[in-house]
């Protein structure tokens, strides 16, 4: 028995530096990845493909790890990054999202986020309004503290 549970997280930011550099960096998913909070390792799976997986949340018998694939396409003149979920054997989770870089000046860039998240979670269907709580606020608190890492590494 398991509940699904789905979020979706969009913001845009201006930072101080090039489009270029913020573009360079969020498409080298590696590199972009380190500044993600929480993740135990990143697997490369080739063709763009690359399986997340999170470090372990909880205590004792009780723990969530969140493993998923996407594969990325990069495309600079179009100044965005897609992502799409990828059927991998071990995910627990499903993420699809896109970057969009644009210029607003020789040093400074807007930069827009839209992701979406789904995880499965082992509970029964009644804990699904807990699971949505639960998996919105990580999501945005892991995201928006990813956000300032990159900015953090952009604008130094």
């Amino acid at each position: 028995m398991a509940v699904e549970a789905t979020t979706q997280y969009t913001t845009t930011r201006e930072w101080n530096c090039p489009a270029k550099k913020a573009f360079d960096l969020l498409a080298d998913v590696p590199d972009s990845a380190s500044h993600y909070p929480k993740v135990d390792q990143l697997i490369d799976k080739g063709d763009g493909a690359y399986r997340w997986e999170m470090k372990k949340i909880g205590a004792g018998k009780i723990s969530l790890q969140t493993v998923y694939t996407s594969r990325y396409v990069s495309d600079e003149a179009a100044g965005t990054i897609v992502w799409d979920p990828v059927d991998d054997e071990g995910t627990s989770s499903f993420v699809s999202g896109n970057w969009k870089i644009e210029s607003t000046g020789d040093n400074s860039c807007k930069v827009t986020l839209d992701t979406t998240c789904t995880a499965q979670f082992p509970f029964p269907k009644i804990m699904k309004g807990a699971c949505e709580k639960l998996l919105k606020s990580e999501v945005k608190k892991m995201t928006e503290k990813y956000l300032e890492n990159i900015r953090k590494t952009l604008e130094s």
